[in-house]
Formats: C-alpha cells, structure tokens, sequence
C-alpha cells in the first residue's frame, strides 16, 4: 500500500501533466486553441491523466527518495517523460484525432520542467532545511510549566530562524514523556548531561520563575560541569504582572543563584504609615539608605531629607531621584552632615522637623573596628544616641534602627556596637516616639558586602581572598531587604527588635567561584582562590538570626519579632557616657571590658592590647 506520501505524488503528477498538455496548447496557437485541438485535448485527458503517472511508476519515479535525488534519477525523469510523449502521440495516430507536432515538444519540455523539477525541488528544500537547521542554535529548557510554554511560544513567534528549541526538562514525574506545542519532555534535571550529549544542546534556557535559589545553584552547577551556557529568566519578583517574555532572558547573575521566595509586602499598610510623612534616611549614600529613598519616594511620603557625610554619594542620590519619574511627586532635601555632631543633628531636625526616622549611618567593616574600636563607639554607639534622643525631643512617629546579625551574640565590635544601638531604642519605652530595630545579614552588592571587592580583584587578575574554605554567609538583595524594612515599619508599635529570615546559608568561596566564571574566567585556572584565614571579628559561620532567646511569628511570614530582656534606660546612659569617655581615650582594652559589662553575650575574640 501506498503511504499517504507515494500516495499523494501520482494526484500531483497528474495535475502536472494535464497542466503541461494545455500549456503546450496555448504556446502554439499563441493563447487561441481551436475547437478541434481542444476537442481533441478534451477526448485524451483521461488517457494522458493515466498513461504518464503509469509511465513514471514503471520507471521507479514514486519509488525513490526524492531528498536524495541525483543526475541518476534525472536520468529515469528524461526517459519516463520521453516515453511518456511517443505513448500519447500513438494514441492520437490511432485515434486519428488531429493534433500539431509541436504541441507534443512543447509537452515533452514542460514535462521534463516541471515533473523533474518538483522532484528536485524537495531535494533543495530539504537541504535548506538542513542547513538552516545547522544554523540554529540547540535550545534545551529547563521548566516545562507556564514559563517554559512562553518561551517556547515566543522563540517560534520571534526567533524562528536563530533557535531551535529540541526539548524540555522538568522534574516533575507526570510530565515525562509529554509535549508542549510538539517539544518533548525529555528527563529531569540529574539527565541534562546526557540530553545534552544526545541531542547536541548548544544553550540552557532555566525557566522557572518561581524556583528557589538552590535549585538555580545546582542547575548551574551541572551545566558548568559538561560545559554549556546556561541562561535564565528573572525571578517571580523582577517580572512583571507574572509576564515572560524573549526580553527577559539573561545570563545567569548572582541574584539568580540567591534568589529567595518572593517578598509579599502589605502596601497599603506601608503607604499609611509614610504617605504625607517627612521622613529622614541617615546614611543616606549608602547601599541600604540610598534604595530605602529610592522606595520611599514611590510610596507618597511628602518630603525625604536624605543625611550622610559622604558628599559624593549625595549628590549622585539627588541627581538619580530628581530624574526618575517615578519619585517627582516627593520633595527631597539634602542634610550633609556627620551623626557623631550632635549639634549639627539637632539644626537638621529642627529644621525639617521628621516624623519617619530610618536610621541607616553606620560602620559596617568588622575587621577595621577590630582595629578602630573607638570610632565604633562613636559613630555606631554615640551617634545612634544623638539620633535617638533628637528623635524623642522633636516628636517623631517612628525611629526604626537597621541593625545586623552580627549582633546576634556577637564577638566583635561591630556587632557589640549595633546591639548597643538596638538597646538604645528598647531603652524609650516611655517615650511617644516608636523605636524598632530591624536585623538582617548581608546584602548582595552593597558597598560593605564581599561582591565588590571579589569584583576588583576579578579585574586584576586574582586572586580572589577568602577567609576560609567553609566560611558562609546569608544573603539577600538589597531591594528585598529594604521592602522588608519597610514592611516592620508598619508593624512595629515600639521596642521590636524585627529579625529577617535570611533563608539558607551560602558559602563565600561558592559565591567566589560562581563570580570568577560569570566574569567568563575559570576559577583556579583563570583566577585563584587564596584562603587568607579569619580576620579578627569574624565568624566561621554567621548564627541565624533566630537564635538568640524566643522569637514569635509576625503576620508576616519573613518577619520574626526576638524576645529580648528589658533594658534598664538610667544604666544605659550611664554607661553610654563611661563608653563615650573610653572612646575619647582610645582605651581599647577598657572599651572590650565595658562592652562585656553592659552585654553578657558578648564574647571578643581580639587580643588586648
């Protein structure tokens, strides 16, 4: 039996050659056929619609494989054909109908024309297809979901002739072996190597939104080990209205093989709180203070004074916010001036009298207060005081402290100063001003964090420094921190000290070797790795944030209150002026022991001196 192909070429050939002998009329009585000549055209049409497809049957034309075809088969075409023309002009000597000799040469031409260029032409279309298949870089995409349907939908739509999307991959055990608009699923995530191999993927598309930042590590991971690029869509949180799209698609960045759950924030609790509110930001060209303007400013407060020192990082901060569309509606002052002069403090809140305080000014580097423990006491000890009794004196609504987790127990004095920072606000529980803390670890490329400075030494051809092999860290984005700031702002009635869930810990020599190759270096080859051991302060591993004492759940599922004992307000300003003299003194050993004194907790692991 025929296939429906072999099927279907003997109806084409006959439409052919039914179309040749009426051509071939029309050419030689120039466009005018007699009533006789189509009488007689009329009288052999059954005979020519059989005899010329029996002819190329006998000749093996239905029976070759056309994308093949060669001068052979050209051959058996120029037979078939000629054949074909001596059978038909017989029947007409025997049919004695009347019909012009060069009616049947221009037959036999169009014949040999068309018939033999329809079969080379599935030759020619099939190697174009090869060829523009050859052309067309290997997709394979990892998330057979909603996403993975998008892209695959938008590819064909926009990218037909630059990808060729051969499969997905997906975890999931019902849909092996399913199609999507006819792309197969072809495994899970542990096959990538062997479908790679088998199919000769060029490219990884990682399409799943939703997937949380270990499962995008050891995608990763696996495509770095067979050696092919991996791309990736942004996370739930960076999309908009859940929409993906071809224009999404990016290189896998850091904040992929972190991303975290997305932030659900209570806006209209947020907007309530700061919609027609003054509100100060103190650090504010900082990494943290400078995105909490930027957030604010979108979020209907009336005025934003932004405070810092740093002139430079000022005038950056106005220049951005003053161009962005978004943020035109909010009147933005600059204070330039240092926390540690309270004088110049108290001229900045008279002045513009602040109902929000967002206090973000701090000394973050763990081994330069090791080393600078005085001016830790000052800034981070002395002028949170000044802020917190100026805050007090002129009324504000709301004083919330951004604090860090290296004042969960801490052994350094950085994280000894931040907790003294905390209990200066849980000191003014009778104050009509609502004092909250808000602790959080690290933030992912902010000026204090490792990125920057793996960055640079990236750029000057390594090595990279790690404190140690099994160091780690948590992490989060810097706008997902200040959404989360933000959001305890809302809640905090007063003494909270907010803990953040950071997720899961990451290794620092993990983030190293992903940032060495995303700068397209291969890490101990490329760039080195040198583990230069802990540096006074520093922890092996950061304690979660939850550890220390009881912690309640919020309304919120990423926000924790710490249950913290009760601060005796006399003691601590008594004690905040022995560390004030201390610190004009520069006793550093003296500074540890008064420390010790006022946080049991605390355990310094720095030498006296």
């Amino acid at each position: 039996m025929f296939s429906n192909k072999r099927f279907l070429l003997p109806v084409i050939d006959a439409v052919i050659v039914t179309a040749c002998m009426y051509l071939a009329l029309l050419f030689r009585f120039e466009g005018r056929i007699d009533n006789a000549h189509m009488a007689s055209f009329l009288r052999m049409l059954p005979i020519i619609i059989f005899v010329r497809p029996a002819i190329f049957w006998l000749f093996g034309l239905y029976k070759g494989m056309w994308r093949y075809a060669g001068l052979r088969d050209l051959s058996s075409i120029i037979k078939a054909v000629t054949l074909g023309s001596v059978v038909l002009a017989a029947f007409i000597f025997f049919l004695r109908l009347p019909y012009s000799r060069g009616v049947f040469a221009i037959d036999w031409l169009l014949n040999l024309v068309l018939v033999g260029g329809e079969r080379f032409a599935v030759r020619a279309l099939r190697e174009w297809r090869t060829e523009r298949v050859k052309r067309m870089k290997r997709i394979l995409i990892v998330g057979a979901g909603d996403a993975g349907e998008m892209i695959l939908r938008e590819i064909r739509s926009h990218l037909k002739s630059e990808y060729l999307v051969v499969g997905f991959i997906d975890d999931h055990r019902a849909k092996q072996g399913m199609s999507i608009h006819g792309v197969k699923v072809l495994g899970r995530r542990h096959d990538i190597p062997q479908v790679v191999k088998q199919r000769n993927i060029e490219e990884i598309i990682i399409a799943m939104p939703s997937a949380s930042g270990k499962i995008i590590r050891d995608i990763v991971s696996i495509c770095e080990g067979i050696e092919v690029k991996c791309r990736t869509i942004p996370g739930l949180n960076e999309l908009i209205y859940g929409r993906v799209s071809i224009k999404e698609i990016r290189d896998i960045t850091l904040k992929d093989l972190l991303r975290r759950a997305e932030v659900k924030m209570d806006l209209p609790e947020i907007a309530s709180y700061l919609e027609g509110k003054r509100v100060l930001v103190t650090g504010a060209a900082g990494s943290i203070g400078s995105e909490t303007c930027r957030q604010i400013a979108q979020l209907n407060a009336s005025e934003i004074i932004a405070l810092d020192y740093n002139e430079n990082g000022l005038f950056f901060l106005e220049h951005e916010l003053k161009k962005d569309k978004n943020s035109k509606s909010v009147s933005l002052k600059i204070a330039l001036g240092d926390i540690k002069d309270k004088e110049k403090m108290r001229l900045i809140f008279a002045r513009f009298q602040p109902e929000i305080i967002f206090h973000a000014a701090a000394y973050k580097h763990v081994p330069l207060m090791e080393d600078n423990p005085a001016e830790a006491i000052k800034n981070n000890i002395n002028g949170t005081a000044n802020l917190v009794d100026l805050a007090d004196e002129y009324g504000g609504h709301k004083f919330i402290n951004i604090s860090t987790d290296k004042a969960v127990n801490p052994i350094s004095v950085m994280g000894a100063s931040k907790r003294m920072a905390e209990m200066l606000g849980q000191s003014k529980d009778d104050s009509k001003t609502c004092f909250i803390s808000v602790r959080f670890g690290n933030v992912l490329g902010s000026d204090g964090s490792v990125v920057p400075l793996f960055r640079r030494q990236i750029a000057e051809g390594g090595p990279v420094t790690v404190t140690h092999p099994e160091a780690t860290r948590y992490f989060m984005t810097i706008p997902e921190a200040v959404q989360l700031i933000l959001q305890a702002g809302a809640m905090g009635r007063g003494g909270e000290i907010f803990v953040l869930d950071m997720g899961e810990p990451i290794k620092i020599v993990d983030l190293a070797r992903d940032l060495i190759r995303f700068s397209g270096f291969e890490p101990d080859e490329d760039i080195s790795i040198e583990f230069i051991g802990l540096r006074p302060g520093e922890k092996l591993h950061e304690e979660p944030l939850r550890v220390q004492g009881a912690v309640r759940a919020t309304i919120h599922e990423c926000i924790f209150v710490a249950e913290m004992p009760r601060v005796d307000g006399k003691r601590l300003k008594a004690d905040v002026e022995v560390l004030k003299e201390l610190a004009r003194e520069g006793n550093r050993h003296r500074i540890a022991e008064k420390l010790k004194e006022m946080i049991p907790e605390y355990r310094p692991n720095v030498k006296k001196k």
